[in-house]
């Protein structure tokens, strides 16, 4: 545990060093996350959702069936 507060110390002192990075970084992984979040959120809506039909009475099941010869 030691091992990774000193990480995490010497981490923040590098990003401290060079806030171009550091802005860059944090800019990049939010724009990723956030096109992760939208991408999921369009997914999930689209194909993971059931769809509920508003009048249940039309709904209308439609198959084929294949005949061999």
């Amino acid at each position: 545990m030691t091992n990774l507060l000193s990480d995490l110390r010497f981490a923040g002192r590098l990003l401290a060093k060079s806030p171009g990075f550091t802005a860059t970084a944090l800019l990049s992984l939010a724009l990723a996350l956030g096109a992760n979040s939208a991408v999921f959120s369009l997914v999930s809506a689209v194909f993971l959702q059931p769809v509920v039909p508003q009048q249940s009475g039309e709904v209308v099941n439609v198959f084929s069936m294949r005949q061999d010869a």
